[in-house]
């Protein structure tokens, strides 16, 4: 078996960035919190990229099914630690990585890595747990790749000067502790962005309405589908890799649906579009809501 090597690891890398570029990756450090869905995918992404250093974690453990859509879950990671089998994987790809595993302990130890990771990708999707990575990330000036819960790829960016997505999407969260936040006040906030998804995109064509519903009241587990995941993810690394190499892309903390279906590039309405928009959907998503 030949020697590992970074340069010739990263060698067809070079032409979408310098030479320098790649070295300054080798030297990034990035926090993704929770490596299961668009979380593993963006975390593989950046891995192949030769982002050089990460701090990992998840609380869970890979389960059947996962492995419709999550790219370290295989009839071998079945009952595995993610965050272990996610490390694994990204070390048998580039020997020299160096990363740090967590589990239930991040959520104690995120100030430290907030400090230490100036980029973060959130794959969570718990809603409180999200909460506590937003509002720590802004006292650390740090900056968050997120996606909407949508049925198209979609990617936001969340700078520190940015207002949070709880008090951009009036989630009924405002001034409380994430950890005594409870059923009814995470399922309102879910509402409040399944309604920007439905207000700013086309996600309702491509989705059974009946079967979303049931996911909004909690009758039903969310839906997610491989494409739609790993082309997440994939939009998250770009970003990443944007951020870590000082450069803008123009995502912005409202950020963007990608629809594959016609295709097309999404974007939020100007608030006075919005505004007139707005009742029409609520009175869709109650309709939707209340069917049996």
């Amino acid at each position: 078996m030949a020697a590992f090597s970074y340069e010739l690891f990263t060698t067809r890398n070079i032409g979408f960035v310098t030479a320098q570029e790649q070295a300054r990756l080798r030297e990034t450090r990035i926090f993704v919190c929770g490596v299961g869905g668009m979380g593993g995918a963006a975390f593989m992404a950046l891995v192949r990229a030769g982002i050089g250093h990460f701090i990992i974690a998840d609380i869970d453990e890979f389960e059947v099914s996962n492995l419709n859509r999550q790219v370290f879950a295989t009839a071998a990671t079945i009952g595995e630690p993610k965050a272990v089998a996610a490390a694994a994987a990204a070390r048998a790809i580039n020997p020299d990585i160096e990363i740090e595993v967590l589990g239930a302990e991040w959520s104690e130890r995120l100030p430290q890595i907030a400090a230490r990771c100036p980029v973060i990708v959130n794959g969570m999707d718990d809603i409180a747990a999200g909460l506590h990575l937003y509002r720590t990330a802004k006292t650390a000036r740090a900056t968050v790749i997120d996606a909407y819960m949508s049925p198209l790829p979609s990617v936001i960016v969340v700078r520190p000067e940015d207002p949070r997505p709880e008090e951009r999407l009036g989630f009924p969260t405002l001034g409380k502790d994430w950890t005594a936040i409870g059923d009814e006040e995470r399922r309102a906030a879910m509402l409040c962005e399944v309604e920007h998804v439905m207000l700013h995109s086309r996600s309702r064509h491509h989705v059974d309405l009946a079967l979303a519903a049931e996911v909004a009241v909690g009758r039903r587990s969310r839906m997610s589908f491989a494409p739609m995941v790993i082309t997440t993810g994939t939009l998250m690394a770009y970003e990443a890799i944007a951020l870590a190499l000082g450069k803008r892309t123009g995502t912005d903390c409202r950020g963007w649906f990608l629809n594959p279906h016609r295709p097309a590039i999404e974007k939020p309405w100007p608030e006075p579009v919005a505004a007139l928009l707005r009742p029409l959907v609520r009175r869709a998503l109650r309709r939707m809501m209340a069917a049996p």
